[in-house]
């Protein structure tokens, strides 16, 4: 199957060149976009010296949800089956694609999400991130009926009927606990399967324990206003 790895990035010319070869290393005819996010660093110039990633480059900062929309846009104009996220910053392991990818290959799944706490694994996280994702988890259990361990992973694989639905319609901010509601209320099947984890390899988190705080809230709102609204 045509794949394609949306990698959203903003300011990862530390991290950016080895994601990408991870990426081809794992999974060899796996074609790459880099979404840059109106990085004010090299993240652009560092991206396209690999010379194995197409580079989209956004004129302003659009945010996580934006990069990805865009994302996606790329896979539904160039006819891609299969897309799956990767962030930039190096946590996510392209060694784990092939577990996220079988549940689409073998047609169980629309969505498949890898998951730091489904099984126990040696990933540790701060304590207002893994709160926030006790309170996505009972949340989305609340609104859907299902159990999701890890709402907040960005590392996620998706099929053709969902990257059309998603260049049309995505969460605009803090966009993964979201989209869960919204592909719920779609019918769309999600799944998730075990994974491991690394801390990022550069950089730090903007997440801070203030901003934590008003993640929960305004995600909270966004999938309320989701669950209740009507999406064509």
């Amino acid at each position: 199957m045509k794949m394609l790895a949306i990698v959203p990035a903003y300011n990862e010319e530390k991290s950016i060149a080895h994601v990408v070869a991870a990426i081809k290393c794992a999974q060899p005819d796996m074609d790459i976009v880099i979404v840059n996010d109106g990085s004010k660093d090299r993240t652009s110039q560092v991206a396209r010296l690999t010379q194995l990633a197409t580079v989209i480059d956004l004129p302003v900062n659009l945010g996580i949800g934006g990069a990805m929309q865009t994302g996606y846009l790329y896979a539904a104009r160039h006819g891609y089956e299969i897309a799956v996220q990767i962030d930039a910053d190096g946590q996510h392991d392209p060694q784990a694609l092939s577990h996220i990818l079988e549940p689409l290959a073998a047609g169980q799944a629309d969505c498949c999400i890898g998951s730091r706490f489904l099984m126990k694994t040696s990933y540790r996280s701060a304590w207002n991130r893994r709160a926030g994702i006790l309170f996505f988890t009972w949340m989305i259990g609340w609104m859907t009926g299902k159990t999701f361990t890890d709402p907040t992973s960005g590392f996620r694989a998706v099929n053709r009927q969902i990257i059309e639905f998603f260049a049309g319609e995505y969460p605009e901010d803090y966009p993964e606990v979201e989209a869960i509601v919204l592909l719920e209320k779609q019918r769309f099947r999600v799944k998730e399967v075990s994974v491991v984890m690394h801390a990022r390899q550069a950089g730090r988190s903007s997440i801070t324990p203030v901003k934590s705080l008003y993640y929960m809230i305004k995600v909270s709102l966004a999938i309320c206003i989701t669950r209740i609204r009507n999406v064509s």
